[in-house]
């Protein structure tokens, strides 16, 4: 994990990428944490949004891609899979099969949205033998929804946090010029205090 974020913080465009790729074989790196990170890394302009933009799309694509790719190497016997058989179970996939014979291409574009149930279409979609370029084009164009709503959500989180920074900095030399103002006030009275206190003795 220390590895994964080293690579983040060096080579940002490199590790928004692996990110993306491992959270699809089923690490523990959400594709929605990764995009919400790019986003934020694009508003403190660590990353080009161009380049950044490009990176996470393709590495969606890919992954995307790869799970159908298992769906379909491997058939209903993907639930028996060393790897795979804990993202679906024979119950999971009986259903989605059925969901895929009355709502085919839809069930694509909805489904990538549905984060729990994910990789689980992606896998069916492979199961079903759903032609590859339909594959690509309903997940191509569902993916830039995806996209859109993490990165611009990580976008504002991050411009957000760059406007409470300068707010706090701002309140903070507020802050301290009031102080000054204070102690000074406080000096002149006590000066003038005193001076009238002498005066008075004399």
């Amino acid at each position: 994990m220390s590895h994964i974020s080293g690579i983040v913080e060096h080579f940002p465009y490199i590790g928004l990428f692996l990110l993306l790729v491992l959270g699809g074989v089923g690490l523990p790196f959400p594709e929605d944490t990764t995009l919400i990170l790019c986003g934020f890394l694009i508003s403190t302009e660590v990353v080009n949004p161009s380049y950044a933009l490009f990176v996470v799309y393709l590495g969606i694509l890919i992954t995307d891609f790869a799970l159908y790719s298992v769906g379909k190497k491997y058939g209903r016997k993907i639930v028996t899979h060393k790897r795979f058989h804990k993202i679906i179970s024979t119950k999971r996939l009986s259903m989605l099969e059925d969901k895929f014979e009355r709502k085919g291409i839809l069930f694509i574009m909805v489904g990538r949205h549905l984060v729990g149930l994910r990789a689980q279409i992606f896998l069916t979609a492979g199961v079903m033998r759903m032609p590859a370029v339909k594959f690509l084009m309903a997940d191509a164009v569902s993916s830039l929804f995806t996209i859109a709503i993490m990165v611009g959500a990580g976008y504002a989180g991050g411009n957000s946090l760059q406007i409470i920074k300068r707010d706090m900095t701002r309140i903070k030399h507020i802050g301290i010029f009031l102080a000054v103002v204070v102690l000074a006030g406080y000096l002149i009275f006590s000066y003038v205090r005193s001076r009238r206190d002498e005066t008075g003795r004399t």
